[in-house]
């Protein structure tokens, strides 16, 4: 299986020409982004091709139907081939029959597009808790994900110690990892390499671990990850000064390293030794 990681737009500074550069230097497979302004759609997409980078594009329904909110959004992404789409669907709160509403329809659009759609597991939407996502999938089971248990660290208030069945009936679905550590307190972590933080990221591992195997067993070929981390707001900062803690680029790159050697080199040697 191909591990391909993204890099995420969200807190970069600069010019797309500067911010798409940096990151095809840094080795990413890709980006993961919101659509552009119209008027810098032909400039994003002259960017993409000229630093032959993939895109996975980022959207968020809103407003009093999401069900159209979604639909215009998913129409705006065809004009940019997106590998797949990461969606913020839905709001929690939404009565599960109004959240198997907008899916049923989701669905219906998705197929029409004939792009994969990876809603995302995101405090604030519908698929906020791991039950609650559940529920979904088994009313829906053609519904796939983006896992990002970091939110549901942040809900749940553990490292869902307690969500491990839940966890494993989910790992099917999943289609794209947001490689963001978060704890029982927030969704992100300072830094993912602090040493205080190891049994955060060594839970978060074993969860991408265990969706890479699941995915892999499964016949997939390829698995995209985003070592998502966010600029303050997510990120610490110090108090009266504001100043973050961490730099936004090098956790990501931590991150984006740490995945290469957690997941790439396993699988490379795994399938040597399967064709040997």
């Amino acid at each position: 299986m191909q591990i391909n990681i993204y890099k995420a737009l969200w807190g970069m500074e600069g010019t797309y020409e500067e911010q798409f550069k940096r990151i095809a230097e840094a080795g990413y497979k890709g980006i993961e982004a919101s659509l552009p302004s119209p008027k810098d759609s032909e400039r994003f997409k002259a960017l993409l091709q000229e630093h032959r980078l993939d895109f996975i594009a980022l959207i968020a329904t809103s407003g009093a139907d999401h069900a159209l909110s979604f639909a215009e959004q998913v129409e705006r992404c065809l004009d940019f081939k997106p590998l797949l789409i990461n969606a913020h669907s839905g709001k929690d709160s939404m009565t599960f029959r109004d959240q198997v509403a907008f899916f049923t329809q989701a669905l219906m659009i998705e197929e029409q597009a004939g792009i994969p759609v990876a809603h995302e597991t995101h405090r604030g939407r519908a698929m906020f808790t791991p039950w609650g996502t559940r529920n979904l999938i088994e009313e829906l089971p053609s519904l796939k994900l983006t896992a990002d248990f970091s939110h549901w660290c942040c809900v749940c208030e553990s490292l869902l110690h307690d969500q491990e069945e839940c966890l494993r009936f989910l790992f099917p679905h999943v289609i794209h990892i947001h490689a963001r550590v978060g704890y029982a307190e927030g969704p992100q972590v300072p830094h993912p390499g602090a040493p205080e933080y190891a049994g955060e990221l060594q839970a978060h591992e074993a969860w991408w671990e265990q969706i890479i195997t699941t995915k892999r067993a499964a016949g997939y070929t390829a698995m995209s990850i985003t070592p998502e981390y966010g600029p303050p707001g997510y990120m610490h900062t110090l108090p009266f000064t504001g100043q973050p803690v961490s730099d936004l680029w090098e956790v990501c790159l931590w991150m984006a390293n740490r995945v290469e050697e957690q997941f790439r080199a396993p699988l490379e040697n795994a399938t040597s030794h399967q064709s040997g």
